[in-house]
């Protein structure tokens, strides 16, 4: 009888172990802000002339000033309103940074339309459109 009885406990566990043992997850999604500003944006710079953004406020053409894609700033829900952005002209390696204020209708989500002192260190306002990189800072951060 003790035969039968460890016959069939082996049997048994072995059939229904494999079904316990824990199988791979694929870890979550991370969206914590420090890979959110390790992103790096690749698309066109353009220029506008500021004043009330869609942050609140008023700026001028003097300030360093960033308008974001529409459709990025409605996804983040205005949440990158007061954040940096680092801004690298592609062309010519020139590297300044700029603080989003507003968004703007007609970038895509990768362009930045700025303010022209700020579009002015990176090229001439004459250019139009700079080929540029980009990527937010951590939030609080400032040059």
């Amino acid at each position: 009888m003790f035969s039968v009885l460890t016959l069939l406990t082996t049997l048994f566990a072995s059939y229904f172990f494999p079904l316990a043992v824990a199988s791979p997850v694929p870890a979550p999604l991370k969206t914590n802000s420090t890979e959110a500003t390790a992103l790096t944006h690749t698309g066109r710079g353009t220029w506008f002339n500021v004043g009330e953004g869609n942050c609140g406020g008023w700026d001028t053409n003097d300030h360093h000033i960033v308008a974001i894609g529409k459709h990025l700033y409605d996804q983040n829900h205005g949440s990158n309103c007061g954040q940096w952005v680092t801004i690298t002209n592609t062309k010519n390696n020139k590297v300044a940074h700029g603080l989003v204020r507003d968004s703007c209708p007609s970038c895509s989500d990768d362009d930045l339309d700025m303010s022209p002192s700020l579009f002015q260190l990176l090229g001439s306002l004459d250019e139009g459109v700079l080929p540029i990189a980009w990527h937010f800072e951590a939030k609080g951060w400032s040059p």
